[in-house]
């Protein structure tokens, strides 16, 4: 086992008090079931502790069968995507990144006897920790430090210190709330779409956003609720902004929470597209 501290900056007199208080990784690899969701026989698991004061996170990795795309789930709450991805890796190989720190969508947790909190899709931009924590109350600078490590935690487990040759991450989503309408024209993620594909025989809650025109034009063809996110859309410190900034080709498959089987038969599709956009990527997504 190897233990990593990420030691933050407090003052020495109260350094031995709130040693817990630490960012810690702990990194191991062995057999374990995690708390969600079920595992077939042949799949090898590792799990990346992270902790935040009182909140532990769990960076469980599935993997199964041979090198290929590798999925990342970054809300507890959203288990659809989880179950579609163990489908699609036990038939093509590949592995799946889960988040899991209690069956909610924010991190929460207590410094120094305040309590913050924030969504962990909003923690890869300086700008977006600022805005999380913000938007749920207290701002602190050594939380937005601790926060910008996790972030870097979850992105190096998830292209193991290299820059990735794309990112995939997969989201749920609540019954005529979000969804491919949230960014059209008047609507409030208006400003975050470069160009909309909507196709009325879909569920307007189950699309795809992509960063890249090629992807957006591929999956287009393929007839998928698809957005392109625009260059100039808000830094709200989300993967796929993070990503665009980094020039990393980012896929994001969404689908309404039950939808397990469209979330599947998207993901399928996303990777052909993927594939066929880019036919040299090396290393995650081999041809």
């Amino acid at each position: 086992m190897k233990t990593h501290f990420l030691p933050r900056m407090i003052p020495d007199l109260a350094a031995l008090k709130y040693k817990l208080l630490f960012l810690m990784l702990f990194s191991f690899s062995i057999q374990v079931y995690a708390q969600h969701p079920p595992v077939f026989e042949g799949m090898t698991i590792d799990t990346t502790y992270i902790v935040l004061n009182d909140l532990r996170v769990n960076l469980v990795r599935y993997g199964y069968g041979k090198p290929n795309i590798n999925f990342l789930a970054i809300h507890d709450d959203e288990d659809t995507g989880i179950k579609a991805a163990f489908e699609y890796i036990r038939f093509n190989g590949g592995k799946v990144i889960d988040s899991q720190y209690g069956d909610v969508r924010n991190f929460k947790f207590n410094y120094w006897e305040k309590e913050y909190q924030t969504d962990p899709n909003s923690i890869y931009t300086p700008a977006g920790i600022k805005i999380g924590l913000e938007k749920y109350g207290n701002f602190n600078d050594e939380v937005s430090k601790q926060l910008e490590r996790a972030s870097k935690v979850i992105l190096n487990l998830y292209h193991a210190h290299n820059k990735p040759d794309y990112m995939f991450t997969l989201h749920n989503n609540a019954d005529g709330g979000f969804g491919i309408s949230s960014y059209l024209k008047g609507y409030d993620l208006e400003s975050a779409a470069d160009s909309v594909y909507i196709n009325s025989e879909m569920d307007a809650d189950d699309l795809v956003l992509v960063t890249e025109l090629a992807l957006f034009n591929g999956l287009k063809a393929e007839k998928v609720n698809v957005v392109l996110q625009s260059r100039e859309a808000p830094d709200d410190g989300s993967l796929s902004i993070y990503a665009m900034h980094q020039k990393i080709p980012y896929i994001n498959v969404e689908v309404q929470h039950g939808h397990q089987e469209e979330h599947l038969r998207l993901i399928e599709i996303a990777v052909k597209v993927l594939k066929e956009t880019y036919p040299d990527l090396k290393g995650n997504a081999p041809k």
